[in-house]
């Protein structure tokens, strides 16, 4: 447990740029230095994950923890993988973040993000060569990064899955029939009462204003509703706690959450803390395990089966398509938000090439890479 831990810990500390940027980092961690799983059984966790409400690279951690250690080990990967997150948000909720300005941080921050650009790129090439080779998947890839790219929105994204899904099972498919020797399909069912039954909890417990379980019944909701994580849990925030916090907190709240490492759905701990001041800790640690419990418990649904699941033809076909769509969002994401929120001057273009380069020819340790964007953010925002 403790290795899966460490671990994620560890990115946790560095993970900036958002969902894409932490699929990359997974990647080029578990399944390229520690062999923790391969790339089909990776890319089987991704396209799972954006098919289910929730926080999307945090299922895919939860996902890999679980592959490595079982429930313990999806616990301790997401225990890892948020604590950083989750202390600086509560520590900027309770305080103040005017260290955020600072130079060299904001160097810092500006040259990890820089990172999160070779780190999806690598993601996205690799990915194509794993996934999309064959001229169907080729275009089904191609066709999805136009579409959220010209589109952007939620709606676009499931729509462009469910497609590539049908698709996939129609052309994909490499086989006719399910042979007797398939193995059986046992989904847990007993995660999926239990998500139901918070779910009804939660509309009970939101109607109870001023109160510890408003808190978590309105930010289960959230973790409830909302598809593709990151930025995609704006709204659906504002509108279910946005008159529990001022307009210019909530705002506040979003722009550390995205300064900080880590997922996304972590600004729950900001508002949870400023929502309820009486114990600051204690909103905290209540809304943050009410957005992110939802979408586990749907994993833990399909998580056991879901090898069984994807050996069946018609579903494999699918499978396929969703992996090249998801492909073609990983190219999406690569340019908004993470290309183009990162890549603002010729030498950033610059760096993020060499970056690509090293990365490419010497598959060095990600720490150097981190630490080299970092001193490189650092030395020139010194010279701006």
């Amino acid at each position: 447990m403790w290795q899966i831990f460490s671990r994620f810990l560890a990115l946790g500390l560095i993970s900036f740029g958002g969902p894409a940027a932490h699929i990359g980092y997974f990647r080029q961690t578990f399944v390229h230095e520690l062999n923790w799983l391969d790339e089909k059984q990776y890319a089987s966790i991704v396209a799972l994950s954006q098919f289910m409400p929730g926080p999307g690279s945090s299922q895919v951690g939860f996902a890999i923890g679980y592959h490595k250690g079982g429930l313990m080990g999806a616990l301790a990967a997401f225990l890892g993988f948020t604590l950083p997150s989750f202390l600086l948000l509560f520590l900027f909720a309770v305080s103040t973040a005017s260290w955020l300005q600072l130079d060299w941080v904001a160097g810092a921050i500006h040259g990890l993000k820089l990172l999160a650009v070779v780190v999806v790129a690598d993601a996205t090439f690799g990915m194509f060569k794993q996934f999309c080779q064959r001229k169907t998947a080729q275009c089904l890839m191609m066709l999805t990064a136009v579409c959220i790219i010209l589109f952007p929105s939620l709606m676009t994204q499931i729509a462009v899955l469910v497609v590539a899904a049908i698709i996939g099972g129609l052309v994909l498919t490499r086989g006719e029939n399910i042979s007797p020797e398939a193995p059986e399909i046992k989904l847990n069912w007993g995660w999926l009462v239990l998500f139901i039954l918070g779910l009804i909890a939660s509309f009970i417990l939101a109607s109870q204003p001023d109160s510890l379980g408003q808190i978590f019944g309105q930010f289960y909701q959230v973790g409830s509703l909302v598809f593709g994580g990151g930025h995609v849990v704006l709204p659906l925030l504002e509108a279910n706690v946005g008159e529990l916090i001022s307009q210019d907190r909530f705002l506040t709240g979003y722009a550390l959450a995205q300064a900080v490492p880590g997922p996304m759905f972590t600004m729950a701990t900001f508002l949870g803390a400023d929502i309820w001041q009486e114990s600051p800790i204690l909103g905290a640690l209540i809304a943050t395990t009410a957005i992110f419990v939802p979408g586990f418990l749907l994993m833990l649904v399909t998580l056991n089966s879901w090898g069984a699941i994807s050996q069946r033809p018609i579903i494999a076909g699918g499978l396929a398509g969703v992996n090249a769509a998801v492909v073609g969002l990983l190219l999406a994401a690569l340019y908004q938000p993470v290309f183009i929120t990162a890549v603002n001057l010729s030498l950033d273009m610059a760096l993020a090439i060499l970056g690509f380069g090293l990365l490419k020819i010497f598959k060095p340790n990600i720490v150097y890479l981190v630490v080299g964007f970092a001193l490189a953010g650092i030395i020139t925002s010194l010279f701006q």
